[in-house]
């Protein structure tokens, strides 16, 4: 029976572009995804920017814009991520498309028809310097369960404690530093403390196989707590950029209700947009929802987000499968240690996509464990499996092929008792049970055993040795058919993590894209198969020292004690002073402040960025700015700086450039590698002069 899939990841905030996590769930879906696609489900498989919420809003009027337009240079650098790492999403959409708009205000007036909606006057943290009511995570303070300093007014990442931020200790603003104050206000809430909310949730989360184990574990504390579960507050007044609460002036969704909204909203225009009917594709009992998500999110997804479809008359989830964080070498990334790690870069510098995806593949399983990427366990993993053992198999048949017998296998031996084959067959239900399970690291040590046993025969086989003598051709080439047979096996097995390796195989076999059931049936004989091309390249560990983040701070070169005198200025790595000039030279420099409104690779360079920048003169310049390794263009877009604005154009190779943007760097850049571009302080425009 084929399975009809709406398949989603956690929408992820549209203020920054996608970080190492994100990438390593987008791979876990997507292995999924494309496990049920060869298995011939109907697979709907979308996600979407979160784009609403005082941090966006905040963001944007720091950079000159309107929150829609900050979304939208967010999302415009998405596509490089998910195509580079070959993520197969159907649709991406916004949760500020109108889809959005419509359900997430569909939603709140059936629950209030059917009486989960209440409102109270609350008394509230208030900036008295940003003139604002403080949203849950522009608060910080002190665990009120645990004592940790410096945890969000929402939920405490130390001891995973959910609260009101009024109950925080020693409360801050984190937009001014400012101690809040109280004031009132009315807010909307969803009656989660309900009775029926709460029965609903035990059956749904504790009674089932919907979530795993320490999920439910976890579901079953906040259920059976002390005090049970709170109501929950889905308003926040203006200035707020989302949804507006119908019939309420001024007061907008909480980001939280409206944001998994989104993936009934991706999905609603996805099939917009290819003409399938959303309406009875939910309706149709058959339909399972399914969402991965990162286990920091849980209470939202297991909580908030089943009560709030099921009162309102929507399809619940069929399972929320979470997964742990990605530390480097047993740390969380961080820039500042050096051990963070952008997807863009790993791309840029020619890093193979498939290396992660098998790597990450790897490391998974069903459980919500941390995920640790180790270089030198990579390094070994990627080219002891990939190389030395699947891609090997290929390079030592198929040459034999292509030069002896024109390109042509040999399939008569293919008979239903040949064990050979038929023990690697064999193994297809183990494999396909595993990845179904999410069980990903034990579905590939499998498939390495079967290529073990594979590699075994060609050792037994020796076809190099064959091919010495001509009387043996017939032996070459059915040892080399059966090995060709055996790597087209495991390259369906491997194909949900290696999506364009097994597109290689495919051409270079000459066949249509493999399915599952494509196991049991062999190449017909006399097929004629493409010389063979390499297929993938070992991994070099030097690679990875351009790979993580120099750190951002500099240490202090000596001690007190042991300092250098002050004109040995090159051992401390900063550069000595340059020669004294007179006030009358300095004003000679005109520098202004710049915003970058646009910012993008230079083809054919390895350094430069080009720069379009707005200096106030009611047109853009052009600059080229040698940059390029220590920022991504999105990094920059939208951002202000310091320019020379008054130095003479110059012609460049790859055009005209009309200024010089400011950044300061170490004496040597190779021993204390760092690029930092100036940044003037907020309220700086376009066209002021540095004086």
């Amino acid at each position: 029976m084929t399975r009809k899939l709406f398949v989603t990841t956690a929408l992820p905030y549209a203020n920054a572009p996608f970080h190492l996590g994100h990438i390593m769930e987008y791979v876990q879906a997507d292995i999924w995804v494309r496990h049920q696609r060869m298995q011939g489900s109907d697979v709907s498989f979308v996600g979407a920017d979160d784009a609403h919420g005082a941090p966006i809003m905040i963001a944007a009027e720091k950079a000159g814009l309107t929150p829609q337009e900050f979304v939208a240079q967010i999302a415009a650098g998405r596509k490089q991520y998910l195509d580079g790492f070959h993520i197969s999403f159907d649709n991406w959409h916004s949760t500020d498309g109108p889809e959005n708009h419509a359900l997430s205000q569909d939603i709140y007036r059936k629950l209030k028809a059917a009486g989960f909606i209440t409102s109270k006057t609350i008394e509230q943290f208030y900036d008295p310097v940003k003139n604002m009511f403080l949203p849950d995570r522009y608060i910080k303070g002190e665990c009120p369960k645990c004592g940790a300093k410096d945890q969000y007014g929402d939920s405490c990442e130390v001891c995973s404690s959910v609260y009101s931020p009024t109950e925080l200790k020693n409360p801050y603003s984190v937009l001014t530093g400012a101690t809040p104050v109280m004031k009132s206000s009315e807010h909307f809430f969803f009656k989660l403390s309900d009775a029926k909310c709460v029965e609903f949730l035990r059956e749904w989360a504790l009674n089932s196989k919907r979530l795993q184990s320490e999920v439910a574990n976890k579901c079953k504390e906040w259920l059976e707590g002390d005090n049970g579960l709170g109501d929950w507050d889905i308003s926040r007044d203006a200035p707020y950029f989302g949804i507006e609460i119908p019939d309420e002036p001024g007061k907008y969704f909480y980001v939280w209700l409206d944001a998994p909204v989104g993936y009934l909203a991706s999905l609603k225009n996805y099939f917009g947009k290819t003409g399938r009917d959303y309406d009875a594709f939910m309706a149709d009992p058959k339909t399972e929802q399914v969402h991965f998500i990162g286990k920091d999110i849980t209470y939202f997804h297991t909580l908030f987000w089943p009560a709030m479809l099921k009162f309102s008359g929507y399809k619940t989830p069929d399972n929320v499968f979470a997964h742990g964080f990605v530390t480097v070498s047993g740390e969380k990334m961080s820039k500042s240690r050096g051990t963070g790690i952008s997807p863009l870069r790993y791309l840029e510098i020619g890093m193979n996509p498939e290396w992660l995806r098998y790597y990450f593949a790897a490391k998974l399983n069903a459980k919500v464990e941390d995920l640790d990427l180790n270089p030198d366990d990579f390094v070994a993993r990627v080219n002891a499996d990939l190389i030395g053992k699947y891609v090997n198999i290929a390079s030592r048949a198929a040459g034999f092929i292509t030069k002896r017998f024109n390109g042509a296998v040999t399939t008569a031996w293919a008979t239903d008792d040949d064990a050979f084959i038929g023990n690697l067959r064999k193994a297809s239900p183990e494999i396909q049970a595993l990845y179904e399970g999410r069980e990903y690291g034990k579905a590939l040590r499998a498939i390495m055993e079967q290529a073990d046993a594979v590699n075994a025969y060609v050792d037994a086989n020796k076809p190099w040795e064959l091919a010495k003598d001509p009387a043996k051709d017939a032996a070459l080439q059915e040892v080399c058919s059966r090995l060709l047979e055996a790597f087209r096996i495991l390259t369906i097995y491997l194909k949900p993590v290696l999506p364009q390796v097994a597109a290689q195989v495919e051409a270079q076999l000459n066949i249509a894209p493999l399915q599952w059931a494509h196991v049991g049936t062999p190449l017909p004989d006399g097929h004629v198969v493409n010389p063979y091309n390499h297929l993938m390249q070992r991994v070099d560990i030097k690679i990875f020292d351009s790979l993580f983040d120099a750190p951002t701070e500099v240490a202090a070169a000596t001690t007190a004690a042991t300092a250098a005198p002050a004109t040995e200025a090159a051992a401390s790595n900063i550069e000595e002073l340059a020669p004294e000039i007179k006030i009358d030279d300095f004003a000679k420099i005109d520098l202004r402040i710049a915003k970058i409104v646009n910012c993008e690779h230079v083809e054919g360079s390895d350094k430069l960025l080009r720069l379009t920048l707005d200096v106030g003169e009611g047109r853009t310049r052009n600059v080229f700015s040698g940059i390029k390794s220590a920022y991504q263009p999105e990094q920059l877009v939208g951002k202000y700086t310091v320019m020379v604005a008054n130095l003479a154009p110059r012609k460049m190779k790859f055009g005209m450039s009309e200024g010089m943007v400011l950044a300061a760097s170490a004496a040597d850049e190779k021993a204390n590698p760092g690029l930092y571009v100036l940044e003037p302080w907020p309220g700086a425009t376009p066209g002021m002069r540095v004086r």
